[in-house]
């Protein structure tokens, strides 16, 4: 019997001996952290890019097919091949092009020692083709190309750039190789994405949506709430708030 009464407690106190996975801190969707200015999150993964696609997915298939990638010949380039951008390329270039094209798009890369055809970039017909024929291989692959659509659109138009100024089509002078040793990570790889989910929330400051108007009053009740009270002040103000509080008590209790 006695060991039955000393189970009762135990059964009914276990859950809270372990609290590690009952109670954790979490935060809602688009909950704000810390302050007003700060989103939790990035935006979700597969929603709707703010900053806008030069093609629609249901524009144009991701279909590896000739044609398809023809059709997206006529698409324009709309980044300058400016410095940061080369930079930006020469980053996923050596990721996922270096492999098989090789340092200099020559199509001498590692993988051929194993096997892989060397497809080289720098002939006069690749180097006849259009930018948005170039961002159609990318994006769709073909042949023994496979798609590389975790290189996100306005990273792949800085690839572009950076293959155009290796062809010496473009006229751009840049550097050539790895640009740091394998496993080397901060400024040397690519940053966080454009449109996936590590890309910070579009957060507006609700002040902004007041009228100058509105915004001054906000500014200047903000002042007031943190300007420091003067010791006289303090009392002042516990008097005050004394006398509200019994104001609010005999309102109550009075019939």
């Amino acid at each position: 019997m006695r060991v039955v009464v000393l189970a009762i407690p135990l059964t009914l106190t276990a859950c809270e001996w372990f609290t590690d996975f009952k109670r954790q801190p979490s935060i809602s969707t688009w909950e704000v952290v810390k302050d007003s200015l700060t989103p939790s999150r990035g935006s979700p993964q597969m929603s709707v890019p703010t900053v806008g696609t030069a093609v629609a997915g249901f524009q144009v298939s991701y279909g590896a097919f000739p044609a398809t990638i023809d059709s997206m010949a006529s698409i324009r380039n709309p980044t300058p091949a400016t410095d940061s951008s080369l930079a930006n390329g020469r980053k996923y270039y050596q990721i996922n092009c270096a492999v098989c094209h090789g340092d200099r798009a020559m199509g001498d890369g590692p993988a051929t020692k194993f096997g892989m055809p060397g497809i080289n970039l720098g002939t006069d017909m690749t180097k006849a083709r259009t930018d948005g024929y170039i961002f159609g291989m990318i994006r769709n692959g073909r042949g023994l190309m496979p798609p590389y659509n975790r290189i996100e659109e306005m990273d792949r138009w800085d690839v572009v750039n950076y293959l155009r100024a290796l062809q010496g089509v473009s006229g751009a002078t840049v550097t050539v190789g790895p640009l740091a040793a394998p496993g080397v990570t901060g400024d040397k790889v690519p940053g966080h994405t454009r449109m996936g989910p590590t890309v910070p929330a579009p957060f507006s400051n609700p002040r902004n949506l007041l009228t100058g108007a509105q915004q001054e009053t906000a500014a200047a009740s903000a002042q007031t709430t943190t300007a420091p009270a003067a010791p006289g002040d303090t009392a002042r103000t516990r008097a005050d708030s004394a006398k509200a509080k019994s104001d609010s008590v005999r309102a109550r209790t009075t019939p």
